[in-house]
């Protein structure tokens, strides 16, 4: 697993934007587990009490890449392309690529 990428994205929802993220996330999911690269592609969300349509609670994307190449590969998806263009109306997002560390 020393050549695989994980990314790691926390997604806090715009004001009024809980559910269309929440939707842009969950119609993602099959896509992207489907990819051929692809070793794990999750949502998780916040703990905390539902609030409905104003619920800001974050949600974090645990991602999981055979190798760059197939990092690559899913950033050039058309579903990869959707996201790109929505995700900075929808929520603020800071995003970690990361390699695996070695430990002794």
């Amino acid at each position: 697993m020393k050549d695989t990428v994980k990314i790691t994205a926390l997604l806090t929802p715009r004001p009024g934007k809980a559910v269309a993220l929440e939707a842009l996330l969950f119609d993602m999911a099959p896509h992207c587990r489907a990819e051929p690269g692809n070793l794990r592609w999750d949502v998780w969300r916040e703990q905390g009490q539902e609030q409905g349509e104003g619920d800001a609670r974050r949600f974090v994307l645990d991602e999981l890449y055979r190798d760059n190449a197939a990092v690559a590969a899913h950033r050039a998806t058309p579903h990869f392309q959707h996201y790109a263009a929505t995700i900075n109306d929808l929520a603020e997002r800071v995003a970690l690529v990361l390699d695996p560390a070695q430990v002794a």
